[in-house]
C-alpha cells in the first residue's frame, strides 16, 4: 500500500500550524511539516517568521511544556529546508518527529554531512528515521553515496522548493524509476506536484510515499482522496 503523507505549508504562526494540522485529524497518520528559514529557500515558516528559536511557542516545546500540535494523534516528519539542519540538529530533535529530512543542496560540505550521518547515535537511529532530499536538477550519481546512510529518500518534484502549488517536473518519473531499479527496497518519497494525474505514474515508477499538499487541502473529500492514493 502506498503511504500518503500530508504536507503542511505555508504557515506563518504556531496557531496557523495548529489549525492546518487540526484539519487533518482522522485523514492521515503522518504529517510532514516544512521548516523554511528564508536562507536556504526564499520562503519562511514558523518559527522563523516569529523570531526563530526564541519564539515563545517554540521555546515551550523546547522546555517540554507542550509538543507539536496534536502530537499524540500524528507521526511527524520534518522537512528541514534550512541552512542549519546539521548545526542545530539537537534543537530539531526536541520537536519529537519520527522522521527528519535533510536537503543535500543545503550542505556546505558533503564530507562533513557524511560524517554527521555516520556519527548519529544508534539509540537515536532506533527511534528516528533519517532521509535525504534533492532537487530534480541534481545528478543522481551524487546522491548514491549517501543512500546507504539513510532510511529513505525524498525526490523533490521541482527545483522550486518551499513554495506551495508547484507543478511536477517530468524528469522526476525517470529519476524515481532509476532509484527503484538500483535500490529495490529503498523507500522513495515524492514531494511537490503530487496530484490525481501524477500520482499513478509516480507509483508505477517506484514511489512508495506520496507527499500531498495543495491537492489534499483543496479536496472536498480528503479521506476519499487519501484512500485512492493508498490503493494505487
Amino acid at each position: 500500500m502506498t503511504e500518503v503523507i500530508a504536507s503542511v505549508l505555508p504557515f506563518k504562526t504556531f496557531e496557523e500550524l495548529k489549525n492546518k494540522v487540526g484539519a487533518l485529524r482522522g485523514v492521515v497518520k503522518t504529517i510532514q511539516i516544512d521548516f523554511c528559514d528564508g536562507v536556504f529557500v526564499p520562503s519562511q515558516t514558523w518559527p522563523f517568521t516569529q523570531g526563530g528559536f526564541d519564539d515563545y511557542e517554540f521555546q515551550k516545546i523546547m522546555n517540554e511544556e507542550q509538543g507539536l500540535p496534536f502530537w499524540d494523534e500524528f507521526d511527524f516528519e520534518l522537512d528541514l529546508m534550512v541552512a542549519d539542519a546539521v548545526e542545530n540538529f539537537d534543537i530539531y530533535m526536541k520537536l519529537g518527529a519520527k522522521r527528519m529530512i535533510f536537503h543535500l543542496e543545503a550542505m556546505e560540505s558533503w564530507e562533513d554531512f557524511r560524517n554527521f550521518l555516520e556519527g548519529i547515535d544508534l539509540y537515536i537511529r532506533d527511534i528516528v528515521q533519517f532521509g535525504i532530499a534533492f532537487k530534480p536538477g541534481m545528478p543522481l550519481e551524487k546522491v548514491f553515496p549517501f543512500i546507504p546512510l539513510v532510511d529513505f529518500v525524498q525526490c523533490m518534484g521541482n527545483d522550486k522548493i518551499g513554495i506551495s502549488g508547484v507543478t511536477l517536473d517530468e524528469k522526476v518519473y525517470d529519476r524515481v524509476a532509476l532509484l527503484r531499479e538500483k535500490y529495490p527496497e529503498l523507500p522513495i518519497e515524492v514531494d511537490i506536484g503530487v496530484n490525481e494525474q501524477t500520482a499513478p505514474r509516480l507509483v508505477s515508477a517506484g514511489a512508495t510515499k506520496l507527499i500531498t499538499g495543495s491537492v489534499l487541502f483543496n479536496s472536498y473529500d480528503k479521506i476519499g482522496l487519501v484512500e485512492k492514493f493508498q490503493n494505487l
